[in-house]
């Protein structure tokens, strides 16, 4: 079992923020949870000033929803994910009064790559119910065909994924991952739980890439 727990952090003085340490094995990760969208372009502004040197850069992207129970349910996007080395955004965008411009641009931005287990999916569906648009995107399980030469990883999930690249283990509840994304306010195992999925993304597309 991998060690996954996390420490809160005393949220600043700004309202609606908390930010969380996660831990997944070694690695801690800075994680915002929000529906504020000021905080949403600060997350962002944060990342490009970080990363100014940079041509181009890896994003790990992923999103959740409340499960759909019955065929003719769709629930729409409760949260998105980035995730940028040990940086990651929790981004309530279902209870958000507006999309921040600059995450407008972020997602739209060509220069940087967004990567994810079943991201086309994913992106299909941020540009169905939030009219945001992904321009660069790359399916991790592609990728990991192309570097590694086998042809089943083209399926695999993120555990498997996660244990064959990273060589960790990553723990997937079906009771988090079924849950109510759609709260107003999410569970520490839920947060935990999103900021891991965005953070291995990163991590499995960083070392596919080096």
């Amino acid at each position: 079992m991998g060690n996954h727990n996390r420490n809160r952090i005393p949220p600043l003085n700004i309202s609606h923020r908390n930010l969380y340490n996660v831990t997944f094995h070694s690695d801690t990760i800075l994680t915002l949870l929000t529906s504020n969208p000021s905080e949403v372009h600060s997350w962002i502004s944060d990342i490009l000033r970080r990363h100014y040197r940079r041509s181009t850069l890896l994003v790990g992207l992923d999103i959740e929803w409340r499960p759909n129970f019955r065929r003719d349910m769709n629930n729409p996007v409760a949260t998105l994910q980035l995730c940028v080395d040990r940086r990651c955004l929790v981004f309530q965008i279902l209870h958000a009064p507006f999309v921040p411009l600059s995450l407008v641009s972020f997602l739209g931005d060509a220069n940087h790559t967004f990567v994810g287990v079943g991201i086309q999916g994913d992106v299909q569906k941020l540009l169905e119910d939030c009219s945001l648009r992904v321009a660069n995107f790359l399916e991790l399980g592609s990728l990991a065909v192309e570097k590694l030469g086998d042809p089943a990883l083209n399926t695999a999930g993120l555990k498997a994924l996660g244990l064959r690249v990273l060589g960790l283990e990553v723990d997937k509840p079906k009771k988090i991952s079924r849950s109510r994304w759609d709260n107003g306010w999410l569970s520490d195992e839920q947060v935990q739980y999103a900021a891991i999925d965005a953070f291995v993304s990163f991590e499995i597309g960083r070392r596919l890439s080096c």
